[in-house]
């Protein structure tokens, strides 16, 4: 009996005070060294999450600016003056007894008259202070054609429809068309997708703006 008992505890005992040894780990590779960031540092790194759909392309910005509502010959027919010229002066007039509002005198060198000036004068507009705070602004040296409001009581006047109305010149006088314009005008017979034209072909285009029922 002592000898059939002696057999399992001593196989118990064995195996008490067999040396342990160590759990076999599989080590992790080490992170990617990154030039001036410490190998440690580099497991820290924010990862990028690339999102579930794509995101959708931006706006091209050359694409034409829809301006619903108006045509070539609303802007035309609503004209006082319009001609083409160069910035020779600008002057802030402050509010007195005469004139209640803070204005600005923008003079001109007339050098294509349509309507309302005369080819070769010097040709002073008054426009109140709040719309060149406001960005309808002119440069000394700066070349235009204008189609302006009739004058107010107060001899203020301003571009017809704001940018609509204003166009730029280049070095040969030829006006151009913005994006603005070529969207909103481009079922105009003469206009329509011309980003330049002379100034006679301008003129053109008004009077026959002017001609339609």
């Amino acid at each position: 009996m002592i000898g059939k008992s002696t057999c399992p505890l001593a196989i118990l005992l064995c195996t008490l005070a067999a040396p342990l040894l160590p759990a076999q780990t599989t080590r992790p590779p080490l992170a990617p060294v990154i030039k001036g960031i410490p190998r440690d540092s580099a497991l820290r790194l924010p990862v990028t999450v690339q999102p579930s759909h794509p995101l959708p392309p931006p706006v091209a910005p050359h694409l034409p600016i829809r301006t619903p509502g108006i045509a070539f010959h609303d802007v035309a027919r609503a004209s006082g003056t319009i001609f083409s010229g160069t910035v020779t002066r600008i002057e802030r007039r402050p509010a007195n007894q005469s004139q209640t509002l803070t204005t600005v005198a923008i003079t001109f060198h007339v050098e294509g008259a349509i309507r309302g000036a005369r080819e070769g004068e010097d040709f002073t507009i008054l426009q109140w202070a709040g719309l060149w705070s406001s960005g309808q602004r002119y440069r000394l040296g700066e070349r235009v054609l204008l189609f302006l409001y009739p004058r107010s009581k107060l001899g203020l006047t301003s571009c017809v429809a704001g940018p609509m109305g204003r166009f730029e010149l280049d070095a040969w006088g030829r006006v151009l068309l913005s994006a603005h314009h070529l969207s909103a005008f481009r079922t105009d017979p003469v206009l329509g997708g011309r980003s330049r034209l002379r100034f006679s072909d301008f003129a053109l285009a008004v009077r026959q703006a002017g001609e339609e029922e």
